[in-house]
């Protein structure tokens, strides 16, 4: 192995001096090989006059009217010229279709050199990155707003104030004829909203709107002849239309109608993205659109039959009152399981019978269960009106449904009225609370009557009871969802029978409606927003005799004192 000497140490002066060879400035030449090796543009230039020294090979490629001699604030590009008279250290300019980055670097005091880079492509995606950005926050927008409502017209308005605010000048939705008339609703730049009918006829007018609206897929905007568009689709102040786009709304297994929209002016154009956008914000648009018009099905549908869930408006037979009230656990919904009804006797004379009572459940299916029972007693008051022969045939047909886990618990009771304006009520209850009867001393006491529950067994015990009201006393028929709403202190405790008769008590004197209005408030108050059942209660009341009444009571028929009790009654009200 070969031993080499260590190094020698340089000598020193004494000032402390390294000595060692002189240092030699490189040749131009070798510092143009440095310069031409960079993949960097360089231009070198003198600090005084701007005088170009050197312009390596890629400073060449980029910008080749660039030559050494020439004086860089004369040449290209202009940015160039222009960072050299304002002295700033930047700049970006445009040249021969490229972007050029410019920075300035100082060398020493007699020069300095201009780092240059073409900055094409990266400006190309920071402007991509900006524009699907804005896309993306657009089709986040939409997907917020369309989806924050479930009105069919407020998606539609939606619809266009999108389109307008980012895809075109004019928008138009315009949805499926039905009865050879189409909807649409229109906006344009700076304008607002219209709404409309359009006959089926007019959209063959349109290009490609018919073929939109059957669901096929949009057909290219450079296909479509904005020309060729009719003068009612959009205001006469539009301008000239100069691109026009018609996108399917696509729905729930069927186009929820269609999209048109229009850009003004000669060079106005879509392009194929803005096409994909357009398509991308159809579907969603469409997808809300159609969810709204379900939704509107569905409520209509709801109206409809809870129009004959609901409890109905009382008939007012001779000779008593009869008031109602009624509260769905659930204010939303409107129905439930609770429920009443009057049947008036298709014969002169004739006992009126009326029903009310508790199903099992709360909620659509106990509303539906009450439906059916409403119409077989309905039936059934035709044929028979003993309230205890009624509760056993309900009882019977209960048990023969398919839904045998259902029960229900009511009172019914056959009204007539007796003589010196008494009123006679025969009850039967089957598993119901006892209706209370608050007499004219202003006591209040149960309604002699017995039942067990309907539709569990098929022997049921049946134990009626006839009452009879003097004028101004009142029978009170209620719901459990009354004695068993929870409030008071802790929230927890039960109304109960007893408060019930307190507050009945407590109505000694006031006319029927302000009775059954006092309770409900009372029971409201009781429960102060809490969860509650369902709750429904009939009073029957036998009119109070009136002074007027009173001369008329006894007077032979025809007698010009012979005033019916009623009517009486109803002039004292109105005085």
């Amino acid at each position: 192995m070969t031993a080499h000497p260590p190094p020698r140490a340089p000598e020193r002066r004494g000032d402390d001096h390294t000595i060692g060879p002189p240092i030699v400035a490189p040749a131009p030449a070798l510092l143009r090989a440095v310069l031409d090796a960079s993949a960097e543009a360089i231009i070198l230039c003198t600090a005084d006059d701007h005088l170009i020294q050197l312009v390596n090979a890629a400073a060449s490629e980029l910008l080749p009217d660039l030559r050494p001699g020439c004086g860089a604030s004369d040449g290209p590009p202009p940015g160039l010229a222009r960072a050299i008279a304002e002295g700033a250290e930047t700049f970006t300019d445009e040249y021969a279709g490229r972007q050029v980055h410019g920075r300035r670097r100082p060398l020493d005091e007699h020069h300095y050199a201009w780092y240059l880079r073409d900055c094409t492509e990266e400006i190309r995606r920071a402007e991509e990155y900006r524009t699907e950005r804005a896309r993306t926050s657009f089709l986040a927008e939409a997907g917020r707003r369309l989806s924050a409502s479930l009105h069919q017209r407020r998606c539609l308005r939606t619809t266009v104030e999108l389109a307008v605010s980012h895809l075109a000048d004019a928008a138009m939705v315009v949805l499926p004829a039905r009865r050879r008339q189409s909807e649409w609703t229109r906006l344009v730049t700076g304008g607002q909203v219209e709404e409309g009918m359009l006959r089926e006829r007019l959209l063959a007018e349109v290009p490609g709107l018919e073929e939109a609206l059957a669901g096929f897929p949009p057909i290219p905007s450079r296909w479509l002849d904005a020309s060729q568009v009719p003068a009612w689709l959009l205001p006469e102040d539009f301008g000239e239309v100069g691109a026009l786009l018609v996108t399917p709304l696509p729905g729930n297994a069927e186009p929820a109608g269609a999209l048109v929209l229009a850009r003004h002016g000669a060079d106005a154009v879509f392009s194929a993205e803005d096409e994909m956008l357009t398509r991308i914000f159809a579907a969603r648009a469409g997808a809300a659109i159609s969810a709204a018009a379900l939704y509107r099905e569905q409520v209509d549908t709801t109206a409809i039959l809870q129009a004959d869930l609901l409890p109905p408006e009382l008939p007012q037979p001779d000779g008593v009152e009869l008031i109602g009230s009624y509260q769905a656990a659930r204010d939303s919904l409107r129905i439930g399981g609770d429920f009443y009804d009057v049947f008036e006797s298709a014969e002169p004379g004739g006992e009126t019978v009326v029903v009310l009572g508790d199903v099992c459940g709360q909620g659509p299916e106990a509303a539906v269960l009450t439906g059916k029972i409403r119409q077989t007693l309905r039936a059934l008051s035709l044929v028979e009106s003993d309230p205890a022969a009624m509760i056993k045939v309900l009882n019977q047909a209960l048990l023969g449904a398919a839904r045998q886990h259902r029960f229900v618990t009511l009172v019914i009771g056959a009204i007539s009225r007796s003589d010196h304006g008494r009123v006679r009520l025969r009850l039967a209850t089957g598993g119901h609370p006892v209706p209370l009867v608050l007499r004219t001393d202003g006591t209040v006491e149960e309604a002699p009557v017995k039942g067990t529950l309907i539709g569990v067994v098929p022997q049921i015990t049946v134990r009626p009871g006839t009452i009879d009201l003097a004028p101004g006393e009142t029978c009170l028929l209620y719901s459990d969802g009354l004695t068993e709403a929870r409030g008071g202190a802790t929230g927890q405790e039960q109304y109960g029978e007893g408060r019930l008769r307190d507050a009945l008590a407590s109505c000694h004197g006031m006319p029927g409606d302000a009775a059954v209005e006092r309770i409900r408030q009372l029971v409201s108050d009781w429960v102060h927003g809490g969860v509650r059942d369902d709750i429904a209660m009939l009073a029957v009341r036998a009119p109070a005799r009136t002074r007027l009444s009173l001369m008329g009571a006894g007077a032979p028929a025809g007698s010009p004192f012979a005033i019916d009790a009623r009517r009486g009654e109803r002039r004292n009200r109105v005085r």
